[in-house]
């Protein structure tokens, strides 16, 4: 008779054995979570920017948080969308992008990839001592 497909209570097959469903014979990719979609953004923007300016900028990291912790006084209106901490002789710089505020100010992809955009060229011409405007022509103050 072959496998039993359904359980002693008549249900069908239930917890990780289901796949997704198959799409022109191949399985549909698993869904991207945001934080995915936001990491792969982040990845491509500083790849390419770093690359641009990596003679000048030497080793940086970069990281993406969900949220920045801010003390309990923060006085300030707004949270940060974004960290630079300048490297010493013995650690490197590094920028962190905080990715729910970030995604807060956003409605669509595109306002998404721009302000990730600005962000990142924002710190890097911090870091540089240069206008944003001459680190990626892309960039426009808002």
């Amino acid at each position: 008779m072959g496998a039993q497909r359904r359980d002693r209570r008549g249900r069908g097959m239930r917890g990780p054995a289901i796949l997704p469903p198959v799409r022109g014979g191949r399985r549909a990719p698993a869904r991207r979570t945001s934080r995915q979609r936001f990491d792969d953004l982040a990845l491509g923007i500083v790849t390419e920017l770093d690359g641009r300016w990596q003679h000048r900028l030497g080793l940086v990291e970069y990281a993406v948080e969900d949220t920045p912790l801010v003390p309990d006084d923060w006085d300030m209106p707004t949270v940060p969308l974004s960290s630079l901490v300048r490297g010493t002789a013995t650690q490197p710089t590094r920028l962190v992008l905080f990715r729910r505020p970030i995604e807060q100010r956003c409605e669509t992809r595109e306002e998404l990839e721009a302000l990730v955009l600005t962000v990142v060229v924002e710190q890097l011409a911090e870091l540089l001592g240069v206008d944003a405007e001459d680190v990626d022509p892309r960039y426009t103050a808002e």
